[in-house]
């Protein structure tokens, strides 16, 4: 919990770039409506961020987001910074992304009652480390396997997977911790049978870890088995833990299956820190036209909250949420309605009473 002691918090919000700003004015609207002991610090969107340099407006950023408890983050075309520093400047290992389906969404699924799990995807490591180059660099290393011998002809590119064992016992630690709060169940996946010297040992550190929780219960899948079963097997998950890049993947995957990326929130958790994001981008697209739907950041809202102690109030806006999908009248057109964006919020603001 984020300084729970005191009686106020600070939260940092940055509304980001393109349409990323509508969803985050329209959420704000919502929160200020509950009158909590926050103080909000609403910095400038990225087309007035972009007036400063480069080095100026990383300054300015990462000032705000260290004066505040947390960050509520639009989200960023590349214009607006604050989103490497928060992830790996305040080391927020652990990505998590809840997938619960609500009365409303619009699933592609037959029966997608009931999917109610969390994807937690290691957020610093694996392929995101950004060593890549060029394949003659490979090469002249000595470290080609026999398999590329064999096939390697020409230019090339790489990029270095890594996972170390410190960072999977954080991630692994978290997510049976969150495993026990809720269902007491944690999966795992990757690709054990291809990679066994990254994937396959990533699996048998949380599996060692799994001697710390024998109360929650243990499985674990190779990731192509993985992707299939968020389809056709999604009821039977509690907490599934991914390395970082087929969190990435899947976690998305799992986002559709609920109905868009428009649904889906996210927090990203460190051992001192967390910042909330939607994970839907800034859709650029359909900027200026106020039909960005705003439940991912809505509900990256209410992860928030809870963060900082506030779980009445997160109930609340979660319920008013769910409340507006099951009446049907104001829904987002990516969700078969025609409510804008500020309609969409007046209709919770309506639900929270």
């Amino acid at each position: 919990m984020s300084n729970a002691s005191r009686d106020r918090r600070t939260v940092c919000v940055i509304p980001g770039d393109d349409a990323a700003p509508e969803g985050v004015n329209a959420s704000l609207r919502v929160l200020l409506s509950l009158g909590l002991p926050i103080d909000w610090d609403v910095l400038p969107i990225g087309a007035e961020l972009a007036e400063l340099d480069v080095a100026e407006r990383e300054r300015f950023v990462h000032d705000r987001i260290d004066a505040a408890d947390t960050c509520l983050f639009g989200s960023t075309n590349g214009t607006t910074p604050g989103a490497t520093y928060m992830r790996w400047g305040r080391r927020t290992y652990a990505n998590v992304r809840p997938v619960r389906w609500r009365p409303g969404f619009r699933s592609p699924l037959a029966q997608p009652d009931g999917i109610d799990y969390v994807i937690v995807r290691e957020n610093l490591e694996d392929a995101y480390i950004g060593v890549m180059g060029d394949a003659e660099a490979l090469r002249a290393s000595g470290l080609i396997g026999p398999k590329a011998r064999l096939v390697w002809e020409g230019e090339g590119r790489f990029a270095v997977k890594v996972i170390t064992r410190p960072g999977t016992e954080a991630v692994a630690r978290f997510s049976y911790e969150l495993a026990r709060k809720r269902r007491g169940k944690l999966t795992v996946s990757a690709k054990t049978n291809m990679l066994p010297k990254t994937d396959r040992y990533f699996c048998d550190i949380v599996r060692e870890i799994g001697a710390e929780y024998p109360d929650v219960a243990f499985e674990q899948y190779i990731v192509a088995d993985m992707a299939h079963r968020l389809v056709l097997r999604p009821h039977g998950l509690d907490v599934l833990l991914l390395p970082n890049l087929y969190g990435d993947v899947l976690s998305d995957e799992a986002a559709a299956t609920l109905g868009g990326m428009g649904l889906a929130p996210s927090g990203c958790y460190g051992d001192d820190y967390a910042y909330f994001e939607s994970a839907h981008g800034t859709a650029p697209d359909i900027v200026g036209q106020g039909i960005l739907n705003p439940t991912g950041t809505l509900l990256s809202a209410v992860m928030m909250l809870e963060y900082l102690g506030f779980t009445d109030a997160a109930r609340r806006v979660d319920d008013a949420v769910s409340a507006v999908y099951a009446a049907g009248e104001h829904i987002p057109p990516d969700q078969g309605g025609t409510a804008s964006t500020d309609a969409f919020a007046d209709a919770v603001l309506a639900a929270l009473g």
